[in-house]
């Protein structure tokens, strides 16, 4: 399939798949006249790869995942390289929960010393 069509089957642009073949995450064939080509697989790299950003994993944390895929693996998490970037980015998310739930904390104090100021004034 031509870049349009996978762009369209996959929900994102042109101009974004390009960019994944930049960082080397899609592989195209070259027709005769220079058109990028497009086996089914792609699609479903492409799948994986929209899935991973949504999770905040960066460009860079990808690549395992879909060479995972590659090796014909039913999913890109499943390889050993994947596992190194999955357990990272849970304690990212872990620290960031952390850093969140202190936030709340002191809202939640702040709010209460609110509360109490205006009913030592009532």
């Amino acid at each position: 399939m031509l870049i349009g069509e996978l762009a369209e089957r996959a929900g994102t642009s042109p101009r974004t798949l390009r960019y994944y073949e930049e960082h080397g995450l899609i592989r195209p064939r070259r027709d005769a006249n220079g058109y990028r080509q497009y086996d089914d697989g792609e699609l479903r790299v492409v799948h994986e790869i929209r899935a991973l950003l949504a999770d905040g994993f960066g460009v860079g944390d990808i690549r395992p995942f879909v060479e995972c895929l590659r090796a014909g693996n039913s999913a890109g998490h499943v390889c050993p390289d994947s596992a190194v970037v999955l357990r990272r980015k849970l304690a990212e998310v872990d620290d960031f929960i952390d850093q969140l739930t202190a936030v709340q904390e002191r809202l939640r104090d702040q709010l209460q010393e609110i509360k109490c100021h205006f009913a030592v004034r009532e």
